[in-house]
């Protein structure tokens, strides 16, 4: 592999003009086209990393996310990068697979690797990421959770919850089991659920029965049949599309139609809701643009320009063929 000396002999110019024009210092024109012409030969790729550590600002933002398996945090990250790419900057990622002490870990870590700023996919925040965000001097972007101390991106959950609720009365349910995560998950547990339940108590006269799961389809698999046989719900609510994928399973496996028998919703909007049968009627959620918002929002930071506290990204109810109008029935 070539190293900016090599670069530098083989054009015949000192180590620091090289280093110099790699960091877009001012370089005359005619030592920038030999440059540029034995890099081409060569096919020399700076090291972005080890020029942002020497650098006098950092051009690297480091990631922290709790599953690289999740759709929601795959195309997050993919709005992060590519418009961190656009504004000049690099994306270091980290992955906690969902232990918190690991993420706690990969934030100072981060740290000492002289990112710039650091954006975390949060799930929850406990007390310590308090404590390690006060210790850095650092900007710190939460993207999909909030905390009145820390800048944060967050998806509507509360009103996409309650809208969801609406049309779910809308559609003549009012017998409902609602499938929700644990509440120490501000957002997708609790606030989903908070909103979904204020639109529920808005219109009255509907039994509704709360349940809990992991974000994991299999584990709704196995849970919603007991939830069926128990409750006899007409519609699943469930706080994930990844818990309604698998609440779809489990009815096909008990033989109960979809929505003939049983209406399910998710939150998300994942891709695949759309080519399955029937398809899900779920909350859209724009992670990609949420991604791209929150990119914009650390380089504002970055550069010590104002931003708001908090940020709001959009949602849309996407209605497909899983849910069914028991109105229609009636008439």
């Amino acid at each position: 592999m070539k190293t900016i000396a090599d670069i530098a002999r083989l054009a015949n110019v000192a180590k620091s003009t090289v280093s110099r024009y790699l960091n877009g210092g001012s370089v005359s024109e005619g030592t920038k086209k030999k440059i540029e012409q034995v890099i081409k030969e060569t096919g020399y790729i700076p090291n972005t990393f080890a020029q942002s550590l020497k650098a006098k600002k950092p051009n690297i933002i480091g990631t922290i996310v709790p599953r690289l398996d999740s759709y929601a945090a795959s195309q997050t990250l993919i709005g992060i990068d590519e418009q961190l790419r656009e504004l000049n900057y690099q994306m270091l990622i980290s992955n906690t697979s969902q232990d918190l002490d690991r993420e706690i870990e990969n934030i100072y870590t981060m740290a000492r690797q002289k990112v710039a700023g650091i954006i975390l996919l949060a799930t929850q925040i406990t007390d310590t990421h308090i404590e390690a965000f006060e210790q850095l001097d650092i900007p710190i972007l939460l993207v999909g959770q909030q905390h009145q101390d820390v800048y944060s991106v967050i998806h509507n959950d509360f009103e996409a919850g309650y809208d969801l609720g609406k049309y779910v009365m809308a559609k003549g349910h009012r017998k409902i089991a609602f499938l929700g995560v644990t509440e120490k998950d501000i957002a997708v547990g609790l606030n989903r659920k908070k909103g979904f339940t204020k639109a529920v108590q808005e219109t009255g006269d509907c039994e509704v029965k709360y349940y809990e799961t992991s974000f994991k389809m299999a584990e709704a698999t196995r849970k919603v049949p007991g939830i069926i046989d128990e409750f006899h719900p007409t519609i699943l609510v469930c706080a994930t599309d990844n818990i309604a994928l698998g609440a779809l399973k489990a009815a096909h496996l008990k033989g109960i139609r979809v929505p003939h028998d049983l209406s399910i919703t998710g939150f998300g909007g994942y891709e695949i809701t759309e080519i399955i049968h029937p398809s899900l009627t779920t909350v859209q959620f724009f992670y990609k643009e949420a991604g791209e918002l929150a990119a914009q929002s650390m380089v504002k930071l970055v550069n010590s320009e104002e931003l708001a506290p908090l940020l709001l990204s959009k949602f849309k109810i996407i209605e497909r063929e899983s849910v069914d109008n028991l109105l229609n029935r009636k008439l």
